[in-house]
């Protein structure tokens, strides 16, 4: 099997032999390395490469070349390889550059930017690559299989199942149940007829074969879902998003002994994020499964414990005591709470629709779908950040992508970053005043159905598929009549408790609600399952440490 390439162009003759020793001595068993300094010798060297059919993974270059610019190089070089990660070089002058870097970026010119390495051993400079290097192989190389999935393609199970395993980053490879495949894989463990999907996880005398197994059994094969310690908790989260991680860092760190609950995957909403660019201190941008994996790392370090794949099914209040019970039957005391559940996507409520999720309409699973979108029509309902990052996303992958917006304009719900950066993106189109009306496919999406308002003008458009971000619905309906929510059900909290003057007649205590607290006294609500609160990961990560000081003032009151 041929190398994957690294290509290197720089006009400099003291930084180029440079570069191109740093990187023959540390990545030339595993890839080759190409160095030079004309871009169009190297463009023509890149056709060959693609004439070959070769791989590349990662161009770099620096902006001031002989023939055209580094960025021109890049676009050129894109052309010849969609797949390479574009990385223009700078030196010590890249300040004076700033607004030409930050437009690359914005209009998705390049990947990223990398600074000269500064002499040998520059970590800096090769942790960077590692994380280049690790994001193309995750889109360009083949998955390890270690869990063999065999599912059928266009079921909502199967999507779950596959979105799942995505959020962990399994070592997994999925297998269409009807192809040839996936035949001879369900022949050998003589389950020809599932049910679907049927998972193979591991080798060997150590393989295990689960049919449509639940996200609590799955997870306690994979390891990743372990027993409760039990006894008495200061904490217990319920909810694994950025809230409840950055609260189970900030509790476990200053020695509350807590414990996270999470129904499925760490991260929440936020972890299927492709890439998170206005977070502080990511200035290339974080996608949401590394950020909750550094996160769950973390809280895990300081001693938090984590239960996912678990339910909360019930929360009541005993004296100084409140008691989780779980869907597994387990049952957490502990003596405070913060919810942090989050919220799913609303539903389009359309019945055509809904018989065909996981079958080309998609709440959410941007990620987790994409590489399947090659070549196709797509569509994105939405207008706030998610939306447009997924839009951003697929069309990586997709011939064309159209976001569908019910308003007139993006300005009103999503980042100016992500709107500048959707307008530089030829395959993407934004069709504003536009409402879904129908779609149809047998035995997937073919066709949607559009309505322009105010003309009400329909038309019928093909799609292949339709990915649906138009807002949160908040996990609340199995929290008791105590806690007190808004009508679209999100938790009211602090002074949002007080009606007239007055506090609901569930509040027995003197004092008045801490900050967070809920009307449940002990009881705390962060993130976006929260009334109020602004949906955005760092405004929840914010609100998670500040819920942990009014946690401590409540444990030191006096009962």
């Amino acid at each position: 099997m041929n190398k994957p390439i690294l290509v290197v162009v720089d006009k400099h003759e003291t930084s180029l032999p440079f570069v191109e020793q740093e990187l023959r001595k540390r990545y030339s068993a595993d890839y080759e390395v190409i160095c030079g300094p004309s871009a169009e010798a190297a463009l023509s060297m890149l056709q060959a490469l693609k004439d070959e059919d070769r791989q590349v993974a990662l161009l770099f270059t620096d902006q001031s070349l002989p023939e055209m610019t580094g960025i021109e190089f890049l676009n050129r070089a894109h052309n010849l390889h969609p797949n390479a990660k574009r990385i223009l070089l700078v030196g010590l002058n890249a300040w004076e550059n700033r607004e030409t870097i930050l437009q690359a970026i914005t209009f998705g010119k390049i990947d990223s930017y990398l600074w000269k390495p500064t002499g040998p051993l520059d970590e800096r400079f090769h942790s960077q690559i590692a994380e280049l290097l690790e994001a193309w192989r995750h889109l360009n190389l083949p998955r390890l299989d270690f869990v063999k999935m065999i599912g059928e393609r266009w079921s909502a199970r199967t999507h779950e199942f596959r979105a799942l395993l995505d959020s962990y980053d399994a070592p997994y490879r999925f297998y269409d149940a009807y192809s040839e495949e996936g035949r001879a894989l369900l022949e050998e463990v003589q389950l020809s007829s599932g049910p679907f999907p049927v998972a193979i996880v591991g080798d060997g005398a150590s393989r295990r074969i689960l049919t449509n197994p639940s996200n609590e059994a799955f997870g306690r094969v994979m390891g990743v879902s372990g027993d409760i310690q039990g006894g008495d908790y200061d904490l217990a989260i319920i909810g694994a998003g950025p809230a409840g991680l950055s609260a189970a860092v900030y509790a476990a760190s200053e020695g509350l002994r807590t414990i996270v609950v999470e129904r499925g995957a760490i991260g929440g909403q936020a972890g299927t994020s492709a890439l998170i660019r206005n977070y502080l201190g990511f200035p290339l941008g974080v996608s949401g499964f590394e950020l909750a994996r550094r996160a769950q790392d973390q809280a895990w370090l300081f001693g938090a414990e984590f239960a996912t794949f678990r339910e909360v099914r019930g929360l009541c209040s005993d004296r100084d005591k409140r008691i989780l019970n779980l869907s597994s039957g387990e049952e957490i005391v502990t003596r405070s709470v913060i919810l942090a559940m989050g919220a799913t996507y609303r539903r389009l409520g359309i019945p055509d629709l809904e018989s065909l999720v996981g079958a080309g309409v998609f709440y959410g699973g941007a990620v987790t779908e994409a590489q399947a979108m090659r070549g196709r029509r797509v569509f994105v309902a939405g207008a706030g950040n998610s939306a447009g990052q997924a839009a951003i996303y697929l069309a990586k992958f997709a011939d064309s992508v159209t976001l569908l917006v019910r308003g007139s304009s993006l300005a009103t719900s999503m980042s100016d970053y992500l709107i500048t950066q959707i307008g530089a993106t030829s395959n993407i189109e934004v069709s504003l005043n536009t409402h879904i009306v129908s779609g149809h496919g047998t035995p997937f999406l073919e066709h949607l159905v559009l309505q322009t308002t105010p003309s009400g003008e329909t038309r019928t458009v093909a799609a292949a598929a339709l990915f649906i971000f138009i807002g949160a619905q908040p996990h609340t309906d199995w929290l008791p009549p105590t806690i007190l929510r808004n009508g679209p059900g999100f938790i009211l909290t602090g002074t949002d408790l007080i009606n007239d003057g007055r506090l609901p007649e569930t509040w027995q205590l003197a004092r008045t609600p801490f900050v967070l607290e809920t009307s449940m006294p002990g009881v705390f609500a962060v993130g976006d399952v929260r009334h109020g609160s602004v949906k955005r990961v760092a405004s929840a990560v914010g609100a998670g440490s500040i819920a942990i000081q009014y946690i401590q003032e409540y444990l030191g009151q006096p009962f």
